[in-house]
């Protein structure tokens, strides 16, 4: 089917929720498995305040992941992960369900396509909806356990978050709910302007590829050239909004000051940064967070495809609906 088209393969009705739900979560975990790692340096990265001290070598990502492994095992690599795979279903459920309901409500009822700019706006609100629903507790506990800096080999070395569950419980009872959804805006602009850029340019690349290959007017491209602009489109975002995503990492690393208010407490720490760490510091981590958003689009995109077809020609009765996929 074309790229730009709201129908499913054929001229079908659009995938169903729960062939979605199916899916996404399958390439979703496959994500988080493959790169996870990666974002446990980015996150390192980010919340590094490491003097620069005239001549003094800067810390990369590689020398960042290689003290983490010798300090603390290479499961340190994964801490957060429970956290990034309990939430990694509802996510990528929430994310391509919401996308395709919005494309859908954007799309030109009589032809049934999109436009480049409904597509931008449809991948906005979409990632608006999962950074409320899902992506920034995930994130809080995720960030909260990836922060300690204890060995995993070591059963004595006891860390103040033990687990994503524990990890849960214990800020809930010391800073309330609303600790959970610390960072809550700075989230939702990061997710939605990331999955506006991302679906923009995945969904012309595609159309691109389709158009320059007539044998893929109508169909598929194969999961080779899926995976090359899955890479390409998910690189394009973290460059445009990684000042947003290390500010709020900081944020929600942190308890809240009961005597500032959110945004002065952003405005706070992107001063804080600026005066003693300089404006590269709102750069921290674009390296590893690249590699890490980059690959991980590549398999999203990759696996979704994979599946969703698999299901959608299979005998399995998934009904799709008129605003489902």
């Amino acid at each position: 089917m074309s790229a730009k088209s709201v129908n499913g393969s054929g001229g079908k009705k659009p995938a169903s929720a729960a062939t979605n739900l199916i899916a996404g979560g399958g390439a979703g975990m496959m994500e988080a498995l493959v790169c996870h790692p990666l974002d446990t340096i980015k996150v390192r990265m980010q919340l590094s305040r490491r003097a620069r001290a005239p001549g003094a070598k800067r810390r990369g990502f590689y020398t960042t992941g290689k003290d983490i492994v010798k300090r603390e095992t290479p499961l340190g690599l994964y801490k957060g992960l429970g956290a990034v795979v309990t939430g990694i279903v509802p996510k990528m459920a929430i994310r391509f369900t919401s996308y395709e309901w919005y494309k859908q409500l954007l799309a030109d009822k009589s032809t049934g396509q999109i436009s480049g700019q409904g597509t931008f706006f449809a991948g906005l609100a979409a990632g608006v909806t999962e950074a409320v629903c899902v992506v920034t507790p995930m994130e809080v506990i995720k960030i909260r356990l990836q922060a300690q800096h204890h060995s995993m080999a070591d059963p004595l070395d006891i860390p103040k978050y033990r687990n994503a569950a524990h990890a849960t419980y214990t800020v809930i009872k010391e800073e309330g709910v609303g600790a959970l959804y610390r960072g809550v805006a700075l989230t939702a602009l990061r997710q939605g302007t990331n999955q506006a850029v991302n679906f923009s340019a995945y969904t012309q690349f595609k159309q691109w590829l389709q158009d320059w290959q007539p044998a893929y007017h109508n169909k598929e491209i194969p999961p080779w050239q899926t995976a090359i602009i899955g890479l390409v489109s998910g690189a394009m975002g973290p460059l445009s909004n990684a000042p947003i995503d290390t500010i709020k990492t900081r944020l929600q690393k942190t308890p809240a000051e009961p005597s500032q208010s959110p945004w002065r407490r952003v405005a706070v720490i992107g001063g804080d940064m600026f005066k003693q760490e300089g404006f590269h510091a709102f750069y921290k981590g674009i390296t590893p967070r690249i590699m890490r958003v980059a690959p991980g689009q590549a398999v999203t995109f990759t696996v979704y495809e994979y599946l969703k077809g698999i299901l959608e020609n299979s005998n399995i009765a998934i009904a799709g609906g008129k605003y489902e996929e």
